[in-house]
């Protein structure tokens, strides 16, 4: 029998397990509120992202961070529910882009609603004068230090981007 060795002591929070876990939940509350209107938070991503410019497809992909088969996937479903429909770019005749229609507009508004409220809800866990304070420093994270992953030995699961 081999003597058992005690786990080192931890120092500090488990961050990688707070922001993994929050980040988790977090989906999980927004999949919900938006199944509400019949969207996915990648539904929501497209038409949203649609909306702000002529996109291509693969342009909508990398900035929801999808592979091409569930950009595919993705834009089949929103166009049998006519949010959206692939047409010819106006600048390029090579290229498709996504186009939102009246319909999708709506509920692309509707679907950003739900979006900010989830937000909303998230945040008010903390108290008033701690929320912006907290909106910056994880934006400050997020856009400096943990901004680009760092190359491992195998890829890790890369988080959506953009919603």
């Amino acid at each position: 029998m081999t003597a058992m060795t005690p786990a080192p002591t931890r120092t500090r929070p488990d961050l990688s397990y707070l922001l993994d876990h929050t980040s988790h939940v977090l989906r999980t509350r927004m999949a919900a509120a938006l199944a509400e209107i019949g969207l996915t938070a990648r539904m929501h991503c497209v038409l949203v992202h649609a909306l702000e410019e002529e996109r291509t497809q693969n342009q909508l992909a990398e900035i929801g961070d999808m592979d091409k088969t569930t950009m595919v996937v993705t834009v089949d479903a929103l166009e049998k529910a006519g949010l959206a429909e692939r047409r010819p770019s106006s600048t390029d005749r090579r290229a498709r882009i996504i186009a939102v229609t009246k319909a999708g507009a709506k509920v692309a508004a509707r679907s950003q609603e739900i979006v900010d409220g989830v937000h909303e809800e998230a945040i008010a866990a903390f108290p008033p004068e701690d929320r912006e304070m907290f909106l910056r420093l994880i934006t400050h994270l997020a856009a400096g230090h943990l901004s680009t992953p760092v190359p491992g030995p195998s890829p890790a699961r890369r988080p959506r981007q953009r919603g």
